[in-house]
């Protein structure tokens, strides 16, 4: 079973597990989903998320990047986060070596995930905590992966809790890679993208990027094509390109 993390930092009831025997999670990639669940993420952004990273998990684009690794399977964990001590896992750590598998982690997702109603007492956006929380799940894998990743989806910028800083320097240290889907605002200052908060102050690691969806309704394209390069262990895989490009992080300083 998935160890269990301090009660301070998940909280919530957890979903069931899908195809986990830890003693035999050998895989090629572990990626954590922290997705954004607060206040400010409404009912029609949380359904974004929610079944954008359902879809996403069951695309044949992903599911050919995972057959085509070494060991042909990932393993998988999500979970929602908001302020310090507002974390709520979705799906812990789950092996995801076909479709089937897939399917049944995206089943758990869709059904336990946020829909964006009872937003009240949420909290704030503590990128920090996401990062931290993010960070002691890839601790905890019950298993080896050739490459870590934390996989950040969220509409905003750090205003509660840590500064991000301290909590993406220690990532970064144990060798995960932070990626980040930015959802814009209706109203975002295209002289202040959030993209670029994000690439200049929380991504890192090796091969780190941010990627920013001009439309909602490109959310979904935008993390299709975020998670191949995640889960692919093919050195020449890279982001294809969009009308909203992906920004990198900066290679002479991948903190």
């Amino acid at each position: 079973m998935l160890a269990t993390l301090p009660a301070a930092v998940l909280w919530g009831p957890a979903a069931d597990a899908t195809n986990i025997d830890p003693p035999s999670m050998q895989v090629d990639v572990a990626v954590v989903f922290a997705v954004d669940f607060s206040s400010s993420i409404e009912p029609k952004i949380a359904d974004l998320q929610r079944e954008g990273h359902a879809e996403a998990l069951t695309s044949p684009e992903i599911i050919r990047a995972i057959s085509q690794n070494y060991l042909g399977c990932i393993g998988v964990a999500y979970f929602e986060w908001s302020s310090p001590g507002r974390s709520r896992t979705v799906l812990p750590w789950t092996r995801i070596c076909g479709l089937d598998d897939a399917k049944a982690a995206a089943s758990v997702i869709s059904k336990t995930g946020d829909t964006g109603h009872m937003r009240r007492g949420r909290g704030g956006t503590s990128v920090s905590t996401a990062i931290d929380v993010g960070g002691l799940l890839l601790d905890e894998f019950p298993g080896t992966a050739m490459k870590k990743v934390i996989d950040i989806s969220s509409n905003g910028e750090n205003n509660d809790g840590l500064p991000v800083q301290p909590s993406r320097e220690n990532a970064i240290a144990k060798g995960y890679t932070i990626n980040a889907i930015a959802i814009p605002a209706d109203d975002e200052d295209p002289h202040q993208p959030l993209a670029s908060y994000f690439a200049r102050s929380v991504i890192g690691g090796s091969q780190a990027f941010v990627m920013s969806p001009k439309e909602p309704h490109d959310y979904v394209t935008a993390l299709r094509r975020k998670l191949v390069t995640e889960v692919s262990m093919n050195i020449d895989t890279h982001v294809p390109p969009m009308e909203a490009p992906a920004l990198s992080a900066p290679t002479a300083d991948p903190r």
